[in-house]
């Protein structure tokens, strides 16, 4: 698949033929990390080969979502323009707003704070803390 070459790239270890094809075969499973153990041909608990590839596997994981990111964006987008109703969409939305969230592609939260007012209104700002400055005396003497 096209996000397993990346992942060889980033991975700054050699990871072993069974440990390639154990990631190869999680992406084939579509995460199933038993059935993905079992096609690499490793015989014991599965748990022990994801707590190995823990780093790896976080890595496939951001290369996936960041894959169907725009896939996510068209499905947000047939939504809006649908004249006809959408199944689920509610579901489809929440699904396709959190795979964007998870990429790094969220909304814009932004503050408006222009001030319009009639002539002669107030507009009233928070008290300054006072200004802590050291002084010493000096003495100017007349000659």
């Amino acid at each position: 698949m096209a996000v397993l070459p990346s992942i060889e790239k980033k991975t700054s270890r050699s990871l072993t033929t069974k440990q390639q094809a154990f990631l190869d075969n999680l992406v084939d499973t579509k995460g199933n990390a038993r059935k993905a153990a079992e096609l690499a041909g490793y015989s014991s608990h599965y748990h022990q080969i994801v707590k190995s590839l823990k780093s790896e596997i976080l890595e496939l994981t951001q290369e996936i979502l960041a894959n169907s990111a725009p896939k996510a964006a068209f499905k947000l987008v047939e939504i809006l323009e649908s004249e006809r109703p959408v199944i689920q969409a509610s579901n489809k939305l929440a699904a396709a707003q959190t795979l964007l969230d998870r990429v790094g592609v969220s909304k814009i939260d932004k503050l408006d704070v222009t001030h319009k007012a009639a002539a002669g209104g107030i507009f009233l700002m928070p008290d300054k803390e006072p200004i802590q400055a050291e002084y010493t005396e000096i003495e100017i003497g007349e000659e």
